[in-house]
Parts: structure tokens; C-alpha cells; sequence
């Protein structure tokens, strides 16, 4: 009968390493209960769908708005929209969502001072992120 590992350590190790990085990655790709479609920066919502989308937007303009939108949603549950700004955690939204599919936005209402880069992390209730979204606010 042949052997499934040699004698030769090395071989085990490879094979524990290979095995962690296997389970590892399971664990960590964890299926959602709601799956992100579309997630965009923009200038205002009509009837639950983005208005001019951008990477740029004028802080003359007063607000900007985070869409995203989920299908399906096999449960409710609920995600995170957290604003930041240069890297500082400015403000965080928790928004449901329910079956079957769902839209949800959050805002941020704009003055001088907020000119510079920023960012939007979208996560789900496990904290896991779903997508980053950047963009600059401008004069």
C-alpha cells in the first residue's frame, strides 16, 4: 500500500497550511442574506433610484447621497453605510432591508469645511464589507 504523505515533514506542513487556507477562505467568503447590485455616489434619489451619479461633487450642491440596492434579499437584515472623511469615521447609517429585493440611501448634508476626499464603506450586518465607495466633495 502506498503512503499518502511521504515521510518527509515538509509535506505535512504544506498540507496543514493548505488545509487552514482552504477552511480560512470559507469562513471568510460567509453568504450573505442579501446580495449587492448596485452601489453608486450621487446627487439626489427619485423614486428610489440614483440621480446623477459622480466621483465629484460641488459643496454647493448642500447634500450627497449613497444608493445601494440588494436582490435578492433572503431575509431581513440590516447594512451599514459608514461615511468618512480623510479617514475619519464621520458618521454611520444602519439601513434593513427586507424581502424580496431592497433599496436603501443614506446622505450627508454638505458645508465648507467638508471639501476633500471621502469615502463610503457599505457592510453587512457581520461587518463584512461589500464595497468601498470614493469620491471628493470640490467648490
Amino acid at each position: 500500500m502506498k503512503q499518502f504523505f511521504p515521510n518527509h515533514p515538509i509535506s505535512l506542513i504544506i498540507f496543514f497550511i493548505a488545509l487552514g487556507l482552504f477552511f480560512t477562505t470559507r469562513l471568510c467568503a460567509e453568504p450573505s442574506d442579501a446580495t449587492l447590485v448596485q452601489a453608486v455616489m450621487c446627487e439626489s434619489i427619485e423614486n428610489f433610484q440614483p440621480l446623477n451619479p459622480a466621483v465629484v461633487f460641488s459643496i454647493s450642491q448642500g447634500e450627497v447621497f449613497c444608493f445601494s440596492n440588494f436582490d435578492p434579499v433572503i431575509k431581513k437584515t440590516y447594512i451599514f453605510h459608514r461615511w468618512y472623511k480623510k479617514d475619519n469615521l464621520i458618521f454611520t447609517m444602519r439601513l434593513t432591508l427586507s424581502p424580496p429585493k431592497w433599496s436603501s440611501f443614506s446622505r450627508v448634508q454638505l458645508r465648507d469645511a467638508d471639501k476633500g476626499p471621502w469615502r463610503v464603506e457599505i457592510r453587512a450586518a457581520n461587518d463584512f464589507l461589500l464595497k468601498t465607495l470614493r469620491f471628493s466633495m470640490v467648490d
